[in-house]
Parts: structure tokens; C-alpha cells; sequence
């Protein structure tokens, strides 16, 4: 999987955790925080980059590994969370509540059908820009890169 566009400024020096890392970080249930991630070497973090978690066997390797550098680093594990069982970015016939509120905000309409098109890490990245508790500044870079607006 490749880096969004919308993340250019930050994925080369890997300073934040990039989306298909937090991606990841949901399908096997772990917080990782970004006090965490800074700890983390640059080919520790690549490592996050690369490594499969779409299985149940690579979810779990994912975590051990994730977790044991967390371990490393900090001393204890980083908190764990509940795995949804039906991710909304795996839902193509729902946008979610949280997406459509912010979009009004920016006077942007997405269909269905746009939304449906879209893949699961597109619609699992405008899920993270659209919450209420994110810095959306890439909200509408990641719409006009997903061909959504121009």
C-alpha cells in the first residue's frame, strides 16, 4: 500500500503515523500514541509500514510485534481497544454520520455512490479526517484526491 498524497508533507522523515499504519492499528486493536511512534527507530517504524495485518494470523503477529516495541521503548504495553467487528470503512452502503457533517461544513456533497466507490483505506481515511476531535486540515486535500471534488 502507498502513502495518500495529502500525507507528502510528513511520510518521507515518517514524524506521524500515516494512515495505512493507523489503519492497522484499528484492525488489531492497539492506542498507539504518538509519544509512542517517536520512540520507535526509522526502519521500527517502516517495519509498521509494511508489515501485513489483514489476516487473523498477521492481525495478531502485527500486534505482538507492535507491542513488544512499545514494551521496549516505554516499559509497559500501549492501552488496547475494542476491534469493531463491521468497520465502517468496510461499509459501502453507509456513510457515516461524522462524514456527512463535515462535508456540509466545507459545502461539499458526497453520494452514495462516490462513497461506494471508494476503497476501504479511502473511506477508513476520510473516517479519521472527518472526527470531531481531528485536525481536518486534510479533509479536502483527501477529497479532491479521491476525485471526490475537484
Amino acid at each position: 500500500m502507498s502513502y495518500f498524497q495529502f500525507e507528502a508533507d510528513f511520510v518521507g522523515s515518517l514524524q506521524c503515523i500515516p494512515m495505512q499504519v493507523r489503519m492497522k492499528l484499528d484492525n488489531c486493536g492497539v492506542k498507539l500514541k504518538l509519544v509512542h511512534w517517536n520512540q520507535f527507530s526509522q526502519s521500527e517504524r517502516q517495519a509498521l509500514v509494511t508489515m501485513p495485518c489483514q489476516t487473523e494470523g498477521e492481525t495478531e503477529a502485527y500486534k505482538q510485534f507492535l507491542q513488544g516495541l512499545v514494551v521496549k521503548k516505554t516499559g509497559q504495553p500501549a492501552k488496547e481497544l475494542a476491534i469493531a467487528p463491521h468497520p465502517p470503512w468496510l461499509d459501502r452502503e453507509t456513510i457515516p454520520e461524522d462524514i456527512l457533517k463535515k462535508a456540509e461544513e466545507c459545502k461539499v456533497n458526497i453520494s452514495l455512490e462516490q462513497w461506494s466507490n471508494l476503497n476501504p483505506a479511502q473511506r477508513f481515511a476520510l473516517i479519521k479526517l472527518s472526527r470531531p476531535s481531528h485536525e481536518n486540515k486534510n479533509f479536502i486535500p483527501a477529497l479532491q484526491e479521491f476525485k471526490i471534488i475537484n
